[in-house]
């Protein structure tokens, strides 16, 4: 059951929040950058006036996101580098990043972890390359791509930010999820530990747990019906009354990797709407009283009343 609250109350605002060429200078790598969540992160960094790499395991779809991100913002073309690249491969990520320096003299200093893999299936259905093929594209992948960007910038005495793209269900269990909510914890686990280990080199590690964000990619693995009634069904979860939009989580992402944050380290960021919370505990029970009127009130209050042997009060004006 929905919360009573209405969207009203919350106006989606898809405007970039951040000042022009708040990123400027930034050279950043969007893993899963070409699809939906990557590709919003990677279009408000370059309209914020970063360099941008988006890299993912298929060119063409690489290639179509990047010439429609530069048509979007107005930048001419070639502007958005684009790399094919399976994060499961650390020979291959070695390669993508000598690609990165020979085309821009530089390393990138903001990595957004966002590559990922997932499905929804009965565990016990699962077979080992399954698991794998999660675990290696989410936790191996992540920490690849991190550990060889960032050693040759420690080497070189540069500092960076990593933002890394998890999940709630990380934290709290993920059943029917259960490869991608192991990743995402050692994700996690990757950020807390780096983030106090590097943060004497310039590096900062946060974490941004978004809740229900509709993405084609993501509500089609994840749903076994129509989109529109994925999206309906994880609207009634959320108490703000609604999904979020990829553009709202690259307004928040673009802020965490930006210099406004510098002091912002080992953060956890649950981006949900406050999803989790509406769907924990006691809250669950309590989600039928959202809809009760000020008469089923009367009648709760009577009924409580009777339990325990007191009556109402008469107040004398």
């Amino acid at each position: 059951m929905a919360c009573s609250q209405s969207s009203k109350f919350f106006p989606i605002l898809n405007n970039v929040a951040l000042p022009k060429d708040s990123l400027k200078d930034k050279l950043a790598l969007v893993t899963g950058g070409g699809t939906g969540l990557g590709r919003a992160i990677a279009k408000t960094f370059a309209s914020l006036g970063a360099r941008v790499i988006i890299a993912s395991r298929r060119q063409d779809v690489l290639q179509t996101a990047a010439t429609e991100i530069e048509r979007e913002i107005g930048a001419k073309a070639g502007s958005i580098l684009v790399c094919q690249l399976d994060v499961k491969n650390p020979d291959a990520i070695k390669t993508t990043i000598d690609t990165i320096e020979e085309k821009t003299g530089r390393l990138p200093n903001i990595i957004v972890n966002n590559a990922a893999g997932n499905f929804v299936s009965a565990t016990e259905r699962l077979s080992p390359n399954a698991v794998k093929a999660v675990v290696e594209t989410v936790m191996l992948g992540t920490m690849y791509v991190t550990l060889e960007i960032a050693k040759r910038a420690i080497k070189r005495g540069e500092g960076g930010t990593v933002l890394s793209i998890t999940t709630p269900y990380a934290r709290h269990g993920g059943p029917f999820t259960v490869p991608s909510a192991i990743a995402k914890a050692g994700v996690e686990n990757m950020t807390r530990s780096l983030s106090t280990e590097w943060a004497k080199y310039g590096w900062r590690f946060n974490v941004i747990a978004p809740g229900p964000i509709p993405t084609e990619g993501a509500f089609g693995r994840l749903n076994p019906g129509s989109m529109e009634d994925g999206v309906k069904a994880a609207a009634a979860t959320v108490p703000v009354g609604r999904t979020g939009t990829p553009e709202e989580l690259a307004n928040l992402t673009s802020y965490i990797c930006s210099d406004y944050s510098s002091w912002l380290n080992g953060a956890f960021i649950d981006f949900d709407g406050g999803q989790q919370w509406f769907n924990h505990g006691s809250s669950i029970a309590a989600r039928a009283l959202h809809d009760l009127s000020e008469k089923d009130w009367d009648e709760v209050e009577e009924l409580i009343r009777g339990r325990t042997g007191k009556t109402k009060s008469k107040s004398k004006l």
